[in-house]
């Protein structure tokens, strides 16, 4: 039940040879997974016992050469202390140091960082990820992309994605793998680098030229004995020759150069570079957690409704049951989704029960809100009996088990006058002056037919019966809890409520609908709701989705996963209901590919579009009626179909979809909005990048054209090549450079949904 609150030029420092070599090369925005440094399980404290300042000279390496000394690690005692390269500014960081980053298994996000030292001397990063055992699990080389300001990035994961299931044998083995990771940024002197830059122009001027090159080939010969290196012996004998042939002052010095200059060498720098001075930053938290917890396709339908028909001898509707609403499940997974999200299905009040279309007075046929929790019958640890009973519910859970969808029930914890908690526990509920219980509003709008929780009283009382019911409901089969409201509730609440459930049920996800501020979001996102709803339906112009994109798959997305839901039984907007049936292609489009997770309302294949006048709402709403469809009616609309596609194109592109990838592309027309996704390939899994290009006209009446620009270089494509696109939706491919024309009508092609193939 939806309550909204509110709407809410500096000189290039970098660790790269070939960055050094060719100063006017853009700097390259991938990142390279690289074997280099030294696994440490502490940060705090250096394993170093000799501080820079008493270091003595290094012995060479070479006879006959003396070696520099290099860079040292500084031991940090405490925190606060800088080592001997300064890093700064991670991003994403703690808020207070106490609720780290979200990441799902396998999830591909960036860190960034201020890495820098005195002077002129060029420095490299590393980003370590370690899992929650402190057992290192990759290593990786930072990009420097703006010099300027030093910040340096990298793309991780931490751990790889999986598809499977909590009640799959193998998820045991998922579980182990879940709980608090970190990753560490180590900055270190890039001595090679800093070394090669001089030496290139000593040697053209020749100025200082045998100096230049035995220090070179010092260099190079510690950098082959250096354990950090993690060299193999083919490596090691490649430095060991450049060292020598740069120490042999009867070549010219050109020849010299090049032995420490050239493609193998730069390959090694990047790969196994020489990490001098090595400063690890305080650890980075980030809170892994399990498959589906960020990628998740959802469908939502009442139970009641499935099955449901028209009893020819008295006129009248027969309501689906729990058995009847396999059905449901099946269209389902036919449409490709992962979670299927069902309404209360406790026992509906009667007093002050709703009638159709939230009247004040219900018929004698009138089923109520299934929001108006609790008779006579029990509340919310009870089955309605007008949907069967626990074991058939237990049954409806094995069968969506064995189609592989998780079944999400809803936790609205609010009462009818006729719950039992009410004579159980009258200080629960909040009292009027005149002796009554108030029921729930928000003005202008009234719920007589709930009662809210007061939390005042017993809150405690409430957190134990609250994870009581939960307990039942996690050994029927739910793995999902999607509550209504959240935000009406005191925070400190749910915080209690979700450690104990995920104490014991780690694998237990809570999505939070929740529609108010940003504050309140970003606390329900601390305290355990793994995603949330969202004021994605509202949002229909370029300038409000390109906002908005941004914001949902940017930085707050550590935190915040909203879930794009197109419509929900309490939303129904303009937009959907004046753009038909390719408004509904358009809404469904951009909630697939706009969010790793998202949401669809049975009923949107059928394009149930008629509001409540008004209201931002369905007329004849099935919260308060049971609604009879023809599902064999679907297949002229064709949104089905489309809805099916997207699920295959999420499922088959599933390394794409990150809360942290997401790049607008550049348009003219205000009517073409287009983005990408883009993993690189060392983070897929499969060795190959996965890019997703998504062109959407917005208009739902007419066609239009523009050009679209493509920056290739940003997603790994070779701009003498250009890129080959298929477009996922209808099997057409492509050829793509720098700007593009498309061109897109709402009777033929709402959208592009391309993949590079190369």
């Amino acid at each position: 039940m939806t309550e909204v609150t509110s709407n809410p030029t500096a000189e290039t420092t970098t660790g790269s040879a070939a960055a050094t070599a060719k100063a006017d090369k853009p700097a390259r925005k991938t990142t390279r997974r690289a074997a280099t440094g030294t696994a440490r399980k502490t940060t705090r404290r250096s394993t170093s016992k000799t501080s820079a300042a008493k270091a003595a000279p290094a012995k060479s390496s070479i006879p006959g050469l003396v070696g520099e000394t290099p860079a040292q690690t500084i031991p940090v005692t405490e925190p606060g202390q800088f080592g001997r390269i300064n890093v700064m500014d991670i991003t994403p960081n703690e808020e207070r140091g106490i609720f780290p980053a979200r990441v799902e298994l396998g999830e591909a996000f960036k860190v960034t960082a201020q890495v820098f030292i005195e002077g002129r001397t060029k420095v490299g990063a590393t980003a370590v990820v370690r899992n929650h055992r402190g057992k290192e699990m990759s290593r990786t080389a930072m990009t420097c992309t703006n010099p300027g300001l030093d910040r340096w990035e990298a793309e991780l994961t931490c751990g790889e994605r999986s598809d499977v299931k909590p009640w799959d044998p193998e998820f045991a083995a998922i579980k182990r793998q879940l709980g608090e990771w970190t990753v560490t940024i180590e900055g270190w002197e890039d001595t090679y680098a800093s070394w090669l830059r001089d030496a290139r122009i000593k040697v053209k001027v020749h100025d200082d030229v045998e100096n230049a090159l035995d220090s070179g080939a010092e260099l190079l010969a510690r950098w082959a004995v250096t354990k950090d290196a993690r060299l193999d012996a083919e490596q090691r004998k490649l430095l060991k020759e450049a060292a020598k042939t740069a120490a042999d002052r009867t070549l010219p010095a050109e020849e010299r150069l090049a032995a420490a200059d050239n493609a193998q060498i730069e390959a090694l720098h990047e790969s196994n570079p020489l990490r001098d001075g090595i400063s690890p930053s305080a650890p980075q938290r980030f809170k892994v957690e399990r498959p589906a917890s960020s990628f998740t396709a959802w469908y939502q339908f009442f139970p009641r409704s499935e099955g449901a028909y028209v009893d020819e001898t008295t006129g009248k509707i027969v309501q689906g049951t729990l058995r009847t609403s396999v059905s449901g499940l099946e269209r389902a997974k036919a449409e490709g989704f992962d979670v299927v999200y069902l309404p209360p299905i406790f026992p509906i009040g009667v007093t002050n029960r709703k009638g159709r279309n939230n009247s004040l007075v219900a018929g004698p046929d009138d089923p109520g809100s299934p929001f108006g929790i609790g008779s006579s019958l029990g509340g919310h640890d009870t089955v309605d009996p007008l949907l069967g009973t626990m074991d058939d519910f237990k049954a409806l859970c094995a069968k969506a088990h064995e189609l592989g969808l998780e079944i999400a029930l809803d936790f609205a914890l609010q009462c009818s006058p006729d719950h039992p908690w009410v004579k159980e526990h009258p200080n629960w509920f909040r009292t009027k002056p005149d002796g009554t219980i108030a029921f729930a509003e928000n003005p202008p709008k009234k719920y007589q037919d709930i009662y809210p929780i007061d939390f005042n009283a017993d809150m405690e009382g409430i957190e134990k019966e609250v994870e009581r019911i939960m307990e039942l409901w996690i050994a029927a089969g739910v793995t999902i809890f999607r509550v209504d409201n959240p935000h009406t509730k005191p925070v400190r609440f749910w915080q209690d409520v979700i450690a104990a459930v995920t104490k014991r049920h780690p694998e237990v996800l809570f999505l939070a609908e929740a529609f108010t501020r940003p504050g309140m979001m970003r606390a329900l996102s601390y305290v355990g709701f793994t995603q949330s709803h969202c004021y994605f339906p509202w949002r229909n112009t370029k300038e409000e989705l390109s906002e908005y994109l941004l914001e949902t798959n940017g930085d707050d997305g550590y935190y915040q996963h909203n879930t794009f839901w197109p419509t929900t039984p309490d939303i129904l907007t303009a937009y959907v209901r004046d753009n038909g049936i390719a408004g509904h292609a358009v809404r469904a489009v951009l909630a697939a590919m706009g969010s790793p997770s998202w949401g669809i309302y049975n009923g949107f294949e059928l394009i149930e579009n008629k509001q409540r006048p008004g209201f931002e709402e369905q007329i004849d709403n099935e919260k308060y009626e049971v609604k009879v469809r023809d599902w064999d009616s679907a297949s002229k609309y064709g949104i089905a179909e489309l809805l099916t596609s997207l699920n295959r194109i999420r499922r088959e592109h599933a390394a794409a979809f990150s809360y942290h990838n997401l790049t607008l592309l550049r348009t003219h027309d205000e009517n073409i909005l287009a983005f990408a996704r883009h993993t690189p390939a060392e983070l897929t899994g499969t060795g190959k990048a996965e890019t997703l290009i998504v062109v959407v006209n917005l208009d739902g009446h007419n066609a239009h054209q523009d050009e679209v620009h493509f920056e290739m270089t940003d997603f790994d494509v070779d701009p003498a090549k250009g890129a080959h696109l298929r477009d996922e939706l209808t099997g057409r491919e492509f050829e793509w450079h720098w700007d593009n024309f498309v061109s897109l009508a709402p009777w033929a092609d709402v959208a592009h949904v391309f993949t590079v193939v190369r």
